[in-house]
């Protein structure tokens, strides 16, 4: 007997994307950010919400790549872009956060970070665990969303305070992390077995077979992966200018010096409890 997909509601998903919503359309300043908002948002919606997010959660490999890979891929700068300046200031502002973010701005740290939660990401035990508590898969998603925002930090150089490439190196960080996104295609398309038990009903419901969804799945990571990111790295280079990035395309930003004044007043302020109380 064939199977078939039950339609639902994934309530809780679909509360976070109309909530997210409603708090960017207050926050943009402008038609152009709450676009870009829109289009992300959009996007979750499709690859999260049924029928493709219960593909991706319970049947298919290759759908929950396909998956991941936009919101890596589309969400996550996207939304990273939305956001204006002073909202970014905010969401920055606090020690542990600021310094995070200025760590993860350097592009060996993010690739570090983007390797190592994408690769487990899309490994059998947490595949598995998201096939069988709604819960674990949200955790997943969100988990794809913030790798997403880190590979994007170096590239979009948007963060207050951080360090900005030139285009060169932002063309060649994105073509780095082209390959480290798709850490496991290799292993997808060579192996010989299916490597994730809980997915089940590839074949009546999308006439495949357990292990060709997995070949599948890796040849869909290759493809879907390197394919938008070359094309931005290559006309990000394109542009480049031999010597680096010209000063005049590089204005100095006042949220970058307000950040460097504000980490400026803390260091001050530790020396001083330090000379008062050592």
């Amino acid at each position: 007997m064939a199977a078939t997909l039950p339609f639902h509601w994934n309530l809780e998903v679909l509360i976070v994307i109309v909530v997210a919503g409603v708090v960017l359309h207050r926050a943009v300043d402008n038609a152009r950010q709450w676009r870009l908002a829109l289009f992300a948002l959009l996007a979750l919606a499709i690859v999260t919400l049924w029928p493709l997010g219960d593909l991706a959660a319970s049947v298919s490999l290759s759908i929950a790549t396909a998956q991941r890979l936009v919101i890596m891929l589309f969400v996550a700068p996207l939304l990273l872009l939305s956001l204006p300046t002073s909202v970014l200031v905010r969401l920055t502002r606090p020690v542990p956060v600021d310094f995070v973010v200025r760590r993860l701005a350097h592009p060996g740290v993010a690739l570090i970070v983007v390797t190592i939660a994408g690769t487990a990401a899309l490994v059998p035990g947490v595949v598995d665990e998201g096939t069988r508590s709604s819960l674990a898969r949200d955790l997943i998603l969100l988990a794809v969303l913030i790798v997403g925002v880190v590979m994007w930090i170096p590239a979009l150089a948007v963060m207050p305070g951080t360090r900005r490439l030139s285009p060169t190196a932002r063309a060649g960080y994105i073509f780095a992390a082209s390959l480290a996104v798709t850490s496991l295609s290799f292993v997808w398309i060579f192996a010989r077995h299916s490597m994730y038990p809980d997915l089940h009903h590839q074949y009546p419901l999308l006439h495949m077979t357990p292990l060709l969804d997995q070949q599948l799945a890796g040849f869909v990571a290759k493809f879907c992966c390197c394919v938008p990111m070359w094309w931005v790295a290559f006309v990000i280079f394109s542009h480049a200018d031999e010597t680096g990035t010209p000063v005049e395309e590089s204005p100095l930003h006042w949220a970058d010096v307000e950040r460097e004044f504000l980490r400026i007043d803390r260091q001050r302020a530790r020396a001083s409890r330090r000379s008062r109380f050592g």
